[in-house]
């Protein structure tokens, strides 16, 4: 089965302020190397620590930023090479639902123009028939029609996450990025808007990227997993799979940190060493090593390639190690 959305190699590097005059620029490189693909109808969460690079490979994949190296295609079709005109057209396909409700919505329009926006801007109908369609939206995203004619800052967070939801499925899209889409609200809204997103992708067929940092919201949503570690993906398989048997340390590291409502059900709590690492100078070798209780020698030298093991996608020189019977018993599962 061929990819819907293929990463091949993508980077991006942001340039920093120079130190000196007759110092070179210092780059920070928020992504590395990545290589991916998302099939057509599937959910891939995209899941890490803050400051690994999953929100700078989201906006990499909606175009909103050009990759520094690599390509993204979608459909078969390579974005970086479509023209302004040919890009505006296929942003009908793709679009992104961001992590602060209130910060991604215009505060000086009112709902309704707001998720009209993009119907008027592709001149999708008549006025009537895009005024119809706002209201279709809201209702089909659990938005009151009331509240149409209401400010964002008149709204509650839940309700603008939804106005967000309304105004990128208003096109019809085939892929949706949703980059911390429910990280932002109280918990009892963040179920309701991931039923919201689920269901959404069902009744739509969509493809869907999940980024969020919150392992047990991934269990929820994802039909697979890919891991980031400092703008790297560590490790990338299905869901059952990450959550029953880790293959990377890290994987195992964010599982251990979930909360768990009985003392009882914690296992062994895989240790942390430290803060992640700066982006501006990472580790030599597995960016993962100064924090890992398995680091070898080759670890500090060898970059580790992301490889199958068992039908898990994995960068780790000692994967087949934490696969063992006794290092699977160690796994708290969510």
């Amino acid at each position: 089965m061929s990819a819907f959305l293929s990463l091949r190699h993508v980077g991006k590097d942001y340039p920093l302020a120079r130190r000196g005059l007759f110092l070179p620029r210092r780059k920070l490189r928020a992504v590395d190397d990545v290589s991916l693909d998302v099939f057509e109808g599937e959910t891939l969460g995209l899941v890490g620590e803050s400051g690994c690079g999953k929100s700078s490979l989201a906006r990499l994949i909606v175009q909103l930023e050009a990759p520094s190296r690599g390509a993204v295609s979608l459909d078969g079709i390579e974005l970086a090479t479509l023209d302004k005109r040919a890009l505006k057209q296929a942003r009908r396909n793709f679009q992104m639902v961001f992590q602060d409700p209130y910060a991604s919505l215009n505060p000086r329009m009112k709902a309704r123009a707001i998720i009209g926006e993009a119907l008027r801007n592709y001149r999708t109908g008549t006025p009537d028939e895009i005024e119809a369609r706002v209201e279709e939206l809201a209702r089909q995203v659990g938005l009151g029609t009331h509240l149409l004619d209401h400010f964002p800052h008149e709204l509650s967070g839940g309700q603008c996450q939804r106005i967000g939801i309304a105004r990128a499925i208003a096109l019809n899209p085939r892929l949706i990025v949703a980059d911390e889409a429910v990280s932002a609200l109280d918990v009892s809204i963040q179920a309701q808007i991931l039923n919201l997103i689920i269901r959404l992708q069902a009744e739509m067929g969509l493809t869907l990227v999940f980024v969020s940092h919150d392992m047990s919201v991934i269990a929820h949503v994802a039909d697979r997993v890919a891991v980031m570690y400092l703008g790297r993906i560590v490790e990338l398989a299905t869901t059952e799979a990450v959550f029953s048997r880790p293959a990377h340390p890290y994987t195992r590291t964010l599982l251990a940190a979930v909360p768990t409502p009985t003392p009882a059900a914690r296992g062994r709590r895989t240790a942390w060493a430290g803060e992640m690492p700066s982006p501006l100078a990472p580790p030599s070798g597995c960016h993962f090593r100064t924090r890992c209780a398995h680091a070898t020698a080759r670890c500090t030298d060898e970059v580790p390639a992301l490889r199958d093991i068992g039908g898990q996608s994995v960068a780790c020189h000692h994967a087949e190690a934490l696969l063992s019977p006794t290092a699977a018993s160690e796994v708290v599962h969510v």
